[in-house]
């Protein structure tokens, strides 16, 4: 056995009790933003949030709100 690739995804979190993950995926993309921008773009410690939404969200999402980021039409708190 050569290689063993660990697969993970976000922790559980008591705000999100149901199966239905979507709020938990929004408020997980909302997290990294603000942390990239209180530590900045190279900032190590949002890399979990970044693991945490990209486990989480369909990747149609993640392009839709980046592009409503650049464009400033973003409907979340950032």
């Amino acid at each position: 056995m050569c290689c063993q690739i660990e697969l993970k995804t976000a922790p559980a979190d008591f705000r999100f009790p149901t199966t239905n993950q979507t709020r938990h995926c929004f408020t997980r993309y909302i997290e990294f933003h603000r942390c990239l921008a209180v530590k900045g773009e190279e900032a190590s410690e949002c890399d979990k949030f970044a693991k945490y939404y990209r486990s989480l969200c369909p990747g149609e999402w993640v392009e839709r709100w980046n592009e409503e980021r650049e464009n400033g039409t973003f409907p979340g708190p950032l």
